[in-house]
């Protein structure tokens, strides 16, 4: 895949490398040509100084053959329009926007346009660190809506198949791992004792889910 970032700080150079890392080409574009040096001696991609949003910098970086298009830089107007021009001028489907301000995230998500609420996310989880386990889920979509929690496979659930606890308890179960091994589970899987379930629901369902959950199969028919 080749795939273009525009930004060269810490996220976008980081990221520039884990891609050249695992075999793929990279442009990285910066207004400012010093920030390049992040990049290291041993960064084989291209260097594009220039604006990110400017369709001249863009084709020079290889726009019109790439697979990807991320824009980190530091300001949210600048990698909203960025990956605006990527997809509306340039046709590019996959494009992901670095967003500060969480409302500007649920917003251009809205209009299709992938975002990573940097706010939200750092904040959600300095809360999963500070608060007592389970406080938090393990993740939260940008909205805010859907939910990720990890739970050991409740004792009075044991025996059940997934199907079941999913239609009694009113969530999903997304995948779980069973002596160490990740699974996906089928209409057969039946959850097993030290299973550790990883089930995805509405946030704002959780205090019933999670009290179904609590009170066993007898209660929940």
């Amino acid at each position: 895949m080749h795939i273009v970032i525009m930004g060269c700080g810490r996220v976008g150079s980081t990221l520039a490398r884990s891609l050249e890392d695992r075999s793929h080409t990279v442009a990285v574009i910066d207004f400012n040509p010093e920030a390049f040096r992040r990049l290291g001696p041993s960064f084989a991609g291209e260097r594009v100084a220039g604006l990110g949003f400017d369709r001249a910098v863009l084709e020079s970086a290889g726009i019109a053959k790439a697979d990807a298009f991320a824009a980190v830089s530091s300001g949210d107007n600048s990698n909203i329009i960025a990956a605006r021009v990527a997809r509306e001028d340039f046709g590019l489907d996959n494009v992901v926007a670095r967003i500060y301000d969480p409302g500007r995230a649920e917003v251009y998500e809205r209009l299709g346009i992938p975002t990573v609420a940097t706010v939200r996310w750092a904040a959600d989880q300095v809360l999963r660190r500070i608060l007592p386990h389970g406080s938090e889920p393990g993740y939260r979509d940008p909205t805010g809506t859907i939910r990720v929690d990890e739970i050991l496979a409740p004792v009075n659930w044991v025996g059940f198949s997934v199907p079941a606890f999913e239609h009694a308890v009113g969530c999903r179960v997304a995948f779980f791992t069973r002596r160490g091994e990740g699974r996906l589970p089928n209409e057969s899987t039946a959850l097993q004792e030290g299973d550790i379930v990883h089930i995805a629901l509405l946030d704002a369902e959780a205090d019933d889910v999670f009290a179904a959950i609590g009170a066993g199969p007898e209660e929940t028919d």
